[in-house]
């Protein structure tokens, strides 16, 4: 059953209503049929005129949703043979990151991302995706790996922020995400981020310092949450809305600022509306990055990272 969002709310009526119609057919001998149609149409035309009118902020609520698809139904939709490979060989294991060997379309990756859960225990579980510095130094592990190997590394990115906790910072939180960063930056293999979420100051570009950058339709990425960035501005949290104009969260927006190289598109109503069609489009768009970067030697690899990223914000 879909969860509907505050602005959905005239498409969740109508569907309501549909769902009471077909009820009503069910069981009795009514031929409605034909309203049903009608209303499945008026839908269907509020729900594409609504998305195709999204707002920076709610953009961000679609990005959040409680059922969008996250690391774990990537890796059971896309990705096959995923070994997991866990701890940071310092402090412990980070449920927030989860990473491995994976294979994608039968080209072996580097998997790594953040993983939110999907219901009370498991977001628990995954500290709601928000890494700590064992995290961090386990994705540095992993990369590292990846590039002994000649493995590409994929990451997917879905994250508010690292975890600001006070055990945080006393195990080096700033210092764990600086070296994940140089990680992405150093790496002699070609590295595609997607953010697939929201993805949250560093927390975000310690895994999305790429050669490629994407981002889902309606993905979010921002150096700080919209609601934080109100808090200190306006000194409410009340003008996230103005705060997510503001910054240019929306992958649109970064597209044209050349943070990011391509948008993914979502279904209809957002990737959690048909998480498989979601799957596929970002599949072969994956596959489709990974072999234009097969052809570059590791100096290449490295030469053009580092022009993209000094190439932002230059015309």
């Amino acid at each position: 059953m879909i969860s509907y969002l505050e602005f959905e709310k005239p498409v969740a009526a109508l569907e309501s209503r549909i769902a009471e119609l077909r009820t009503t057919a069910a069981e009795g001998d009514l031929d409605i049929s034909n309203e049903i149609t009608r209303l499945e149409r008026k839908s269907a035309d509020l729900l594409s005129s609504t998305y195709r009118a999204l707002t920076p902020w709610q953009k961000t609520q679609v990005a959040r949703h409680p059922m969008r698809p996250h690391f774990v139904d990537y890796v059971r939709m896309i990705f096959t043979d995923f070994v997991p490979l866990g701890g940071d060989r310092t402090f412990g294991e980070d449920h927030a990151i989860i990473g491995g060997f994976a294979t994608i379309q039968g080209r072996k990756v580097m998997l790594i991302g953040h993983e939110n859960g999907n219901d009370t225990a498991s977001r628990i579980k995954h500290n709601f995706g928000m890494g700590k510095p064992e995290g961090y130094r386990k994705a540095t592990r992993l990369m590292e790996l990846a590039g002994r190997f000649g493995l590409p590394v994929v990451t997917l990115v879905d994250t508010k922020g690292a975890f600001p906790g006070v055990e945080a910072e006393e195990r080096g939180q700033a210092e764990a995400i600086a070296r994940a960063t140089e990680a992405c930056l150093a790496l002699p293999v070609p590295m595609i981020a997607v953010i697939v979420g929201e993805g949250g100051s560093g927390g975000a570009v310690a895994l999305a310092s790429a050669s490629r950058v994407l981002m889902l339709e309606h993905a979010v990425y921002s150096v700080i949450s919209p609601e934080g960035c109100a808090s200190i501005l306006w000194r409410t949290p009340e003008k996230a809305a103005d705060a997510a104009e503001a910054m240019k969260v929306t992958a649109q927006d970064l597209q044209a600022l050349k943070v990011i190289e391509r948008i993914v598109n979502e279904p209809v109503g957002g990737a959690h509306r048909d998480p498989e069609f979601t799957a596929k489009a970002l599949s072969n768009a994956l596959v489709e990055e990974l072999d234009k970067l097969a052809r570059l030697s590791p100096a290449e690899i490295i030469a053009k990272r580092e022009e993209r990223f000094l190439g932002i914000g230059q015309d």
